[in-house]
């Protein structure tokens, strides 16, 4: 299941998206709104939740986190060489700092 969080995730919901993998639960996340959807097989499943919610394509970038509290930078979805970002990793510094932002402050409350 796919949710799309505004506010910080309760540990009902985090249980709930950890369910797909167990260990990780997969993004997408919204730059510009501050928004995320998780709990998808794909990144993408979680990228078209956001699309269909309202978001912007080139607002929109792929991660991971974990419940031990990292965030992995890492998805197909994040493929944009238009946008500068020709590999799976987001390379800019700045892109890194605002999804992981986005991602602690909705998991960990931080």
């Amino acid at each position: 299941m796919i949710l799309i969080l505004h506010e910080p995730a309760t540990q009902a919901q985090i249980e709930e998206l950890l369910l797909t993998f167990g260990s990780y639960i997969k993004l997408a996340v919204d730059v510009e709104r501050g928004v995320l959807a998780g709990g998808g097989e794909l990144h993408a499943d979680c990228e078209q939740a956001l699309l269909a919610a309202g978001s912007r394509q080139e607002d929109v970038w792929g991660a991971d986190w974990d419940p031990a509290g990292e965030v992995r930078f890492e998805s197909l979805i994040n493929i944009r060489p238009r946008q500068g970002n020709r590999g799976l990793e987001i390379r800019s510094p700045e892109l890194r700092q605002s999804v992981e932002r986005i991602v602690r402050r909705l998991f960990e409350g931080s």
